[in-house]
């Protein structure tokens, strides 16, 4: 029986590409009894509701997770928290910064509290690559953000909430994907524009995504930092899978932008363990009772995981199918 069956769930930035996929799971496949999409816009939460056909089982609450006491109203009975709200783009964050951390960072703080503060059971914060050794301003609030719910269970140890984070790469089709503006270009018989070719990035479906998130439901019990073993693909690839012999031009990589995806440092290779289909960054300080899972193997001193120093990888071809061209 699946941990979120019969649960009450909630999901904070319930409305982007990450939260419909979720919703769209999880209630065709874990009967939850209720799920509250917490989120600002008022128009996507009613597109979202149309697209479910406002089931039942759905609650929508207008409101921003810098409000605290906004928050705290809404995770009253809630026994799960997916919180996927977050400030996104790269360059956006250079120039509005004060923003990004009041949003990213202090609105991180207030999920914490509220969670504590309504004895949820178990919360699954998601990351992104550029939180680890982050180059840019969007990256540092994200990896802020990912320490503060690991040690969010210090704040949590005298009660039953528990904290974890999810960190992966690219999604697949998600809101900003360069796939359909390729497409686009391709149509018209525009060249496509590259900004490295050298350049990695690693892959992952939406409907990996939720599934990996609900998986680490299941096995968490606090202060694990979790990354699925995903493929990587080579941009010329993703080019190739996406217009076939379609010319490309070389445009530079953007401010803030890296050649190759990290998702675990070198320096957190002696904190990681593999397990199964995923890596495990334990906790630095675990003074709630951390106790590593069983079965995770040690990964070797100065290990990293990189785009490219990557063991998977996926061909034109495999692209094409899973872009379903």
């Amino acid at each position: 029986m699946s941990v979120l069956e019969g649960a009450s769930i909630l999901i904070t930035g319930g409305t982007g590409s990450f939260g419909k996929a979720f919703l769209k799971e999880v209630l065709a496949n874990h009967n939850p009894r209720r799920v509250a999409v917490y989120s600002r816009d008022e128009l996507k939460q009613f597109e979202v509701r149309n697209l479910f056909n406002d089931d039942k089982r759905l609650r929508w609450f207008i409101g921003d997770i810098r409000d605290q006491n906004r928050l705290r109203r809404a995770m009253f009975g809630v026994d799960y928290v997916v919180h996927a709200a977050a400030l996104k783009q790269v360059d956006t964050a250079e120039y509005n910064p004060f923003e990004f951390i009041a949003t990213n960072v202090l609105g991180s703080k207030n999920v914490i509290e509220a969670c504590i503060d309504n004895e949820v059971k178990k919360v699954v914060a998601l990351s992104t690559d550029k939180a680890s050794s982050p180059i840019n301003l969007y990256g540092a609030t994200k990896l802020c953000a990912d320490r503060l719910f690991i040690s969010g269970n210090h704040y949590a140890s005298g009660h039953s909430t528990r904290f974890s984070v999810v960190r992966y790469g690219n999604v697949m089709g998600s809101r900003g994907s360069v796939v359909p503006k390729w497409q686009a270009l391709a149509a018209a018989g525009e060249p496509l524009p590259v900004t490295d070719k050298r350049m990695t990035r690693f892959w992952i479906t939406i409907e990996q995504a939720v599934q990996f998130v609900i998986d680490s439901f299941e096995l968490m019990t606090g202060g694990e930092l979790y990354v699925p073993h995903i493929p990587s693909m080579n941009i010329l690839d993703l080019a190739e899978a996406i217009a076939p012999g379609a010319a490309t031009v070389e445009i530079g990589i953007r401010p803030g932008e890296k050649l190759h995806e990290e998702m675990i440092a070198a320096d957190d290779s002696r904190r990681t363990l593999r397990l199964g289909d995923r890596f495990v960054v334990m906790p630095y300080i675990s003074g709630w009772g951390y106790e590593p899972p069983a079965g995770g193997v040690p990964v070797p001193d100065d290990w990293s995981y990189h785009s490219n120093n990557n063991d998977l990888w996926l061909t034109p071809q495999q692209l094409r199918e899973l872009l379903g061209l």
